[in-house]
């Protein structure tokens, strides 16, 4: 890990109680589509991946609906790199989401905004224009 343009985030998941409603937001959204994924050793979990060309390069990710976890926040925040953040941002509400803090300045590292999925995860959106 000494590399220092490894990037030692190597999974996240964010959970959700309605798959097909987060599916959507993420979709509108982002842009993406989905892959479907299962869990080999546990058929009651429900996955969707997002796109990644390259798992071994940054971090891989997915919408987890599974018993005894609960979407809605709870410290961590996820920032999803765009083109231009307000692109994405302009999407939300649409989406069913709703936009916590509009696009504001980092200074030198960018601008972001924080809005949140319909299952009420709060997710950063962040550009560099």
């Amino acid at each position: 890990m000494e590399n220092q343009k490894f990037n030692p985030i190597v999974w996240f998941e964010i959970y959700v109680e309605d798959m097909e409603r987060a599916t959507k937001f993420y979709e509108e959204v982002l842009k993406i589509k989905f892959q479907d994924m299962s869990d080999p050793t546990d058929t009651s979990v429900s996955m969707k991946a997002f796109p990644s060309a390259d798992f071994n390069f940054g971090a891989s990710e997915s919408l987890v609906q599974m018993a005894g976890m609960k979407g809605g926040g709870g410290g961590t925040m996820v920032y999803f790199g765009c083109d231009d953040c307000k692109t994405e941002e302009s999407r939300v509400i649409s989406a069913g989401g709703k936009i916590d803090q509009p696009k504001s300045s980092l200074g030198e590292y960018g601008f972001c905004s924080i809005v949140s999925d319909p299952e009420g995860n709060k997710i950063g959106l962040h550009s560099m224009k």
